[in-house]
């Protein structure tokens, strides 16, 4: 079988190289990630991990691995923010609070697609004005749920989390390697 990564993620494929998995081809599709009115944020993720493995082609020998990754304050989701003002707004909400990060996977094969999604709670301090500044400036939050990577210069921020750290990073590890193996592909051979 080849692996399909439906992800442009650098992350993701480093966390594959954790599974020794490197994908045979990396198909990042293209779809339309704006949340509907009042969704859920665990709907949500559900649904975009979904629709990236639909919008993926799959041949007869190919597993097709997609993900998606939000935060949630409460109901509300926070994505990726289009600018520092946004990505202010978001560190300046989690502040001192916790706040969920949920990824979903969706493994697509040719007779269907199998979704499973993984809840993590993370604990972020408050922070001063001087530290989102400092955090800002590093352009660490471009291109990241919430504006913040945990494995990056954010994790000073985060002193406690309960659930799966491979998940906040993007792609649970232990969920994901079930999947993969009961859709036929082999792991650690």
């Amino acid at each position: 079988m080849r692996l399909v990564l439906g992800s442009g993620s650098p992350r993701r494929l480093e966390l594959l190289a954790q599974l020794g998995l490197t994908p045979d081809v990396v198909r990042a599709p293209d779809i339309n990630e704006d949340p509907v009115d009042a969704e859920k944020p665990r709907d949500y993720v559900r649904r975009m991990a979904r629709e990236k493995a639909l919008a993926s082609e799959c041949g007869a020998d190919e597993i097709v691995l997609c993900a998606d990754t939000t935060v949630a304050v409460g109901r509300r989701i926070l994505g990726k923010p289009v600018d520092a003002t946004e990505a202010e707004a978001f560190l300046r909400l989690m502040s001192g609070r916790r706040h969920k990060v949920i990824t979903a996977i969706a493994v697509k094969i040719q007779s269907g697609v199998r979704v499973k999604d993984v809840v993590t709670d993370v604990k972020m301090k408050r922070l001063s004005d001087a530290e989102i500044a400092g955090y800002l400036a590093t352009d660490d939050w471009r291109g990241k749920a919430g504006g913040y990577a945990i494995q990056g210069p954010a994790s000073a921020f985060i002193p406690w989390i309960s659930g799966s750290y491979s998940a906040v990073v993007g792609l649970p590890l232990a969920e994901t390697a079930n999947l993969l193996q009961s859709s036929g592909l082999e792991i650690w051979t």
